[in-house]
């Protein structure tokens, strides 16, 4: 519960900017380890992150969402505005989450990249956000090429999206060393940000005398071997750690009086400023970015201090001390690095042994080197300076389009490339991206080798090992795995991370014929069969047929599928049968086009006299033993084609159960009056119907007020235990394209008066729909007509007015309307 008060934020005018000298910094971190397939280039089916479909969907809901849009309230627990977190924040995000976070929460994307551009306008035109090192790897147990390539790819992937130079570096971590040191110097980095126990020692610039630790009110300036320079920030690490693990968010006011408090007497300016991961803010502690708004809300508004990022800071502020950092250390193991390749312990609540980092460091610092031999043996033949153009490669990662891809081969590569040459080429930088994808941290951080982050390395590792097999024909596989078995689990029955290997990464492996599989058991449901894109991978059938005998199908054709990552390509043919629920049998091979149309006719024929075994006979005849079935499916897929497979069985049970339920009505009613109980099943088969009708209700386009009444009256009337969780989901999507719908009908009060009633119905049967949405059109709509009709007489407007305003007090939103309508 925050303890707060209301009032509009103040600005600080240009005199007291200068003249006042406590600057106040809070920095997020926000970060996702990348948990795309591999091979797929997609996040599969998280059961672990229910009800969402993935760790990163839930986390965008619980906090970069809400952070993006968050609430201030005032003493009555009214919303009195909704900003952007991010804009009055110093922050980074990673390269790899905000790939993910444009294409599946493309809104919460753009706030982001509007808050670095409303912070330049704070801050003096220096934007708040930071870059990456692309990836998360631990600078310090890289080898110089990939701490070269991790700054590289990090300032590109800053630079394609924030439109902007980074001046900032955030090291995964914060693990530094000085060669990582040097090596964002040499890329023009101005600045990172450390822990205070990553201070070795500092004195005034000048002067001989060292302090053993660290001052964090000042930045420093860390002078390098090489002759460069980098200024180095130091967080504030009690009050970092309040925010963390001490629970500072659940009040926005003692989160800033906290913050305040760590300023001295000192009259030259000074920096108070806190580091932890984002997250903090809404995942870790619920409504962390509601604490977080009020307090920048707060100091700015009582003028505690100067609300300030990094890069305004330095310019501002010349630093006047030097510093030497500890060698090998870190923000979250207080042993240095030894977290990311040792037994050290830390992190260890289940008193599980770590003994499996060591090997398991090892292995990946073997195959690395091995890749690495591959790459630049083979691609010397494209290119007379390799790692140079997989520095370059990020161009190709952040535009996958086959335009845009030719164009980048053939500037670097000069000469024309044949069809071969392109996917041999992208295969070997594709064998570098997982080589790098491999290292990163979260596969170390935890205390288990068979823990999804370790699995999801091994996977990189295991896509790598695949290629190299393709392009040089070396087995890399048995020497991995012979290394991977030191790798001791905590787990009695998985023993060593070769036996996770071997279970986990020989299943998923996919390959084009696996792709094909796939497709052929897609386009027995699919609405669109001779197109579809499966996931990363394009697939067209020329010609494809399917037919129907009942519930059965047959579908046949021939296919071609295509990765759209390397481009490469196959061609194959194939029959597939549904037989019915789940029962899929199918078989594929490359064979002529003579052939396939010898065997079409005599499936085709098969088929239609419902000989069902004659038909798995020829598969049998033609395509010999490349079968498949309907566990071939990809998990996202399997869970699509599950629902049309039981759609009709669906339909036809809820038309069951509301005869049943329709037949018994007055009987129900009678046995009500007379306080009989309801036997049990018919009792269950009336909360199914009054469920079901619920969903389907608040599911269609337009809002049918009176039948939710009716529904809502039956649930009451009967006592039905609602699906509260679904219904709830309902109900927010049902709203949200009300108000959606308002925007297309701007005058239309009878929106307003009727999702209010929608809200109060839901209400009385314990529904708890998200409003967020609601709120945020709200506000905006209100500011909107405020400006537009201020001062307006007209009946239409004053009667719009009055219904915005009922709404927007009804879902706890404080909004200011003409003056005009309080007076009538």
């Amino acid at each position: 519960m925050f303890i707060e008060t209301s009032g509009a934020t103040t600005g600080v005018d240009n005199h007291e900017r200068r003249s006042m000298n406590k600057y106040l910094c809070i920095h997020g971190h926000f970060y996702q380890p990348p948990r795309e397939n591999a091979w797929l280039e997609e996040i599969e089916l998280q059961q672990s992150a229910s009800p969402f479909h993935d760790w990163n969907e839930k986390i965008t809901h619980e906090c970069y969402r809400p952070n993006a849009t968050s609430r201030i309230l005032n003493d009555q627990d009214r919303i009195t505005d909704i900003v952007n977190n991010y804009s009055k924040i110093s922050f980074n995000f990673g390269p790899t989450l905000l790939s993910w976070m444009e294409q599946y929460a493309p809104d919460v994307y753009a706030a982001i990249l509007q808050a670095d551009r409303m912070s330049m306008e704070y801050f003096g035109g220096h934007g708040s956000a930071m870059a990456q090192v692309y990836n998360h790897i631990i600078m310090p147990l890289a080898n110089g090429r990939d701490q070269k390539s991790q700054v590289i790819w990090g300032l590109q992937d800053f630079k394609s999206r924030f439109g902007r130079e980074a001046e900032g570096m955030w090291l995964a971590e914060t693990a530094v060393n000085i060669q990582t040191l040097e090596t964002l110097a040499t890329h023009g980095i101005k600045f990172t940000v450390l822990a205070p126990r990553q201070a070795h020692r500092y004195r005034k610039s000048g002067t001989s005398d060292w302090t053993k630790g660290i001052d964090s009110k000042r930045h420093y300036v860390c002078k390098l071997p090489s002759g460069k320079k980098i200024i180095l920030f130091f967080y504030d690490g009690d009050r970092s750690q309040e925010v963390a693990f001490k629970g500072i968010l659940k009040n926005g006011r003692e989160f800033a009086e906290s913050l305040v408090s760590g300023f001295d007497d000192r009259q030259e300016p000074q920096l108070v400023h806190i580091a932890t991961d984002g997250e903090s803010y809404g995942h870790h502690h619920r409504h962390g970015d509601m604490a977080l708004a009020y307090c920048c809300q707060y100091i700015e508004a009582n003028r505690l201090a100067q609300l300030t990022n990094y890069s305004q800071f330095l310019h501002m502020v010349e630093a006047e001390y030097e510093v030497e950092i500890q060698e090998n250390s870190s923000w979250s193991c207080v042993h240095g690095i030894e977290r990311w390749r040792n037994n050290c312990g830390c992190g260890n609540e289940s008193g599980y042994h770590q003994q499996w980092k060591a090997p398991l460091r090892e292995a990946l610092d073997w195959l690395r080197d091995q890749l690495a031999d591959i790459y630049q043996e083979q691609m010397e033949v494209y290119h007379q300076d390799p790692w140079k153009l997989r520095d370059e490669y990020i161009q190709v990662i952040l535009n996958r389009g086959e335009d845009f891809v030719n164009g980048f081969l053939k500037i670097h590569c000069g000469k024309k490339l044949q069809a071969v040459d392109r996917t041999q080429i992208i295969r070997l930088l594709e064998i570098q991206r997982q080589s790098m994808l491999m290292f990163t941290s979260c596969g170390w951080f935890f205390d288990e080798v068979s823990r999804i982050e370790t699995i999801q390395i091994l996977q990189y590792a295991d896509r790598a090992i695949q290629l190299a097999e393709l392009i040089a024909n070396i087995n890399l596989e048995h020497e991995f795995m012979e290394m991977l078995s030191k790798a001791e689990s905590n787990q009695v029955n998985l023993k060593n991370a070769a036996i996770i290997y071997e279970r986990q990464m020989r299943p998923k492996r996919i390959n084009l014929t696996k792709v094909g599989m796939h497709y052929a058991v897609a386009s027995l449901f699919d609405d669109n069969p001779e197109q579809l894109r499966i996931l990363n991978y394009s697939c067209s059938s020329d010609p494809f047929e399917r037919y129907h005998a009942g519930v059965q199908i047959l579908a046949i054709g021939r296919t071609h599928i295509k990765s759209m990552v390397t481009f490469s390509e196959k061609q194959f043919s194939f029959a597939v049968l549904y037989i019915g629920q789940h029962q899929i049998i199918g078989s594929a091979s490359s064979i002529s086009e003579d052939i396939f149309n010898e065997m079409k006719v005599e499936i085709v024929q098969a088929f239609r006299e419902s000989k069902v075994y004659r038909v798995v006979d020829i598969m049998q005849q033609y395509f010999g033993g490349s079968n498949f079935s309907f566990f071939e499916l990809f998990k996202d897929e399997r869970t699509k084609v599950l629902k049309k497979i039981l759609k009709s069985s669906v339909s036809s049970a809820a038309d069951s159960y509301k005869r049943i339920f329709e037949r018994n009505y007055n009987l129900l009613n009678v046995m009500q009056a007379a306080e009989f109980a309801v036997p049990f099943v018919i009792k269950r088969n009336t909360e199914i119907v009054i469920n079901m009708e619920l969903h389907q209700s608040l599911q269609k386009p337009e809002a049918d007020i009176e039948k939710l009444k009716h529904l809502v009256q039956e649930a009451k009337k009967w006592q039905i235990p609602v699906e509260k969780n679904l219904l709830s989901f309902e109900t927010t999507n049902k709203i949200n394209g009300m108000i959606e719908k308002f925007s297309q009908q701007t005058e239309d009060a009878g929106i307003f008066k009727d999702i209010s009633q929608v809200l109060s119905l839901v209400e009385t049967i314990d529904l708890d729909p998200s409003l967020n949405k609601l709120q945020n059109q709200l506000l905006q709509i209100s500011r909107e007509f405020a400006r537009v009709w201020a001062g307006s007489k007209e009946s239409r407007h004053t009667s719009l007015l009055r219904a915005l305003q009922e709404l927007a007090t009804e879902v706890q939103l404080d909004i200011t309307v003409p003056e005009f309508i309080s007076k009538q």
